[in-house]
């Protein structure tokens, strides 16, 4: 027969099992991990049609409480020599200070419009390839370094309001001194800030009934051209979105726009404007697994050779809402002779988690 002394041992054993498996549900942690995946093949006119594609987005989620959450994407990609590159898309840690306001301090995406921010991602984007103008250093800011409050709330009887606004390093001139002209406006989000001048912005978005938005977004600072950093330029940049869904049909549009002022003393002197606008259609076809996609879209650079007009088509079909394999075309102009003016045909195959 075992002792009380026994017994009271057993019964603290079980009170500290029972408390560790309990612990779970009053956790003051959580962890999520998300992402999304790609792979690609393009046939390019002119060119051979090669996999140029194969992309890794992992994102992290670290929330304390209702309090504090640490988010990061990293894009792991395969490089065209068969070497490996390794990206911090974005990483930030977030303040929920109720539930109208986040502030967001580190380096996050471009809140101008809504492709850069909200689109991207293989897996939401319903086409195979970005707009034209939003590649890296053309019309749309990529990413910033800084801080940022935003949040939402409502209006009227049903509709909402959302805003961002934010203070950062802002973004850097790139010159080409053989030309004497601005080659680009480089903002991947800058953990540096040479021509000690901040820049700020935001958007404010509005939805006077659930399935309708529309956005506007501006920027602000002055910039100093790398290696010409006491040579400070205004910045401007400015854009507008819209957004309509209705039943099988999906509708949205963007324009933005980047200017940086001249300056006489500069080896480039004049000012420069890279600005861009698409808009897009897309049909699924209920009950069935297919979607149809239209996009047109115009970008003009101070450079001729980047000015590209596309129109573009294609299907897909949705394995699942984040499962998606693509086929498109783009039948793009610019300048005789550049990459620019070469059609593809894209085939892509993704999946969000």
């Amino acid at each position: 027969m075992a002792s009380k002394a026994e017994v009271d041992s057993v019964k603290e054993e079980v009170k500290e099992v029972a408390k560790a498996s309990s612990e779970w549900k009053i956790a003051d942690s959580g962890v999520h991990l998300a992402g999304y995946g790609a792979i690609g093949y393009t046939d390019k006119e002119r060119n051979e049609g090669s996999f140029n594609m194969v992309t890794f987005n992992p994102i992290f989620h670290y929330q304390y409480k209702d309090l504090f959450m640490v988010e990061a994407e990293l894009e792991v990609e395969v490089e065209d020599d068969g070497g490996t590159g390794v990206a911090l898309e974005y990483a930030t840690i977030d303040w929920l200070i109720n539930d109208y306001a986040v502030l967001v301090a580190g380096k996050f995406l471009s809140p101008l419009g809504q492709f850069r921010q909200n689109l991207h991602p293989t897996w939401i984007n319903r086409f195979a390839s970005a707009p034209v103008g939003f590649g890296h250093d053309q019309a749309a800011p990529l990413a910033e370094v800084g801080a940022q409050l935003r949040g939402g709330f409502s209006i009227m009887e049903q509709g909402q309001a959302n805003y961002a606004a934010y203070v950062g390093n802002g973004p850097l001139v790139e010159i080409d001194s053989m030309e004497g002209e601005i080659e680009a406006i480089e903002s991947e989000g800058l953990a540096s800030n040479a021509d000690g001048e901040l820049a700020w912005g935001g958007r404010f978005g509005i939805l006077p009934v659930p399935m309708l938005e529309f956005g506007i977004s501006a920027a602000f600072g002055d910039v100093g051209p790398e290696g010409e950093e006491s040579l400070l330029r205004d910045y401007q940049a400015y854009g507008f979105d819209a957004a309509y869904q209705h039943g099988a049909w999906d509708f949205r549009g963007e324009n933005i726009r980047q200017r940086v002022g001249s300056k006489k003393a500069s080896a480039a002197p004049d000012a420069a404007t890279f600005k861009t606008w698409h808009m897009q259609s897309a049909y699924k076809f209920l009950p069935t697994k297919w979607e149809v996609v239209a996009r047109y879209g115009d970008y003009d650079s101070p450079h001729a050779s980047q000015d590209q007009e596309q129109w573009g088509c294609g299907a897909n079909y949705l394995f699942a809402s984040n499962a998606i394999a693509k086929i498109g075309f783009e039948s793009n102009n610019g300048q005789r002779g550049a990459s620019t003016d070469d059609d593809r045909f894209l085939l892509q195959l993704t999946y969000g988690f």
